[in-house]
């Protein structure tokens, strides 16, 4: 069974979408990709209060948008394909403040599977579907560069979420 929510945040309302197994979607409404391959219409609506994915997800956003680097362990239940998998787990990994490359992940990729190279534009294309926005963090993923790169929820947000994260890290190393 298939169950949605919404969540209020500092950028807009976000869908969350969840199974027996756990969170399966985080989406600001109108985003890039939005809610793909979820069918509302069969999926059964809970208060956050009611499924426990919801409730933690939403105590983790909570935390989160108040500046603080949340510690709440959050279900995930990835839906894609293997290769998606394998690189929404290495964004898992990303420390909070912090910010990697397609190119990193992509080298990331290629050693765990014994291989010379993994091609950063299907890193982009795995990243860039994350349905799991924010609590797995797409956005701390730059170009080569350092530049910002495409976000499916706006380059606004991308940059909101970054300034978030940097100035909470500043605060705590100063603290």
């Amino acid at each position: 069974m298939s169950y949605f929510s919404y969540y209020s945040s500092p950028l807009g309302s976000m869908l969350l979408a969840a199974d027996d197994a756990g969170l399966t979607g985080l989406w600001f409404e109108g985003q890039k990709h939005f809610a793909h391959q979820f069918d509302l219409h069969q999926a059964q609506e809970m208060s956050c209060e009611e499924h426990p994915a919801f409730q933690a997800a939403k105590s983790w956003l909570d935390a989160y948008f108040k500046g603080e680097e949340p510690t709440i362990p959050v279900p995930l239940h990835f839906v894609g394909t293997p290769f998606q998998k394998e690189v929404w787990e290495i964004l898992c990994t990303i420390p909070y403040g912090e910010t990697t490359t397609y190119g990193d992940i992509a080298r990331k990729l290629a050693a765990k599977k014994g291989v010379v190279q993994m091609s950063a534009q299907a890193v982009g294309g795995a990243v860039g579907h994350n349905k799991i926005s924010i609590i797995v963090p797409c956005h701390r993923v730059v170009g080569a560069n350092g530049k910002l790169t495409g976000y499916a929820g706006g380059i606004e947000r991308k940059e909101f979420l970054l300034a978030l994260e940097s100035q909470n890290k500043r605060e705590r190393i100063t603290s």
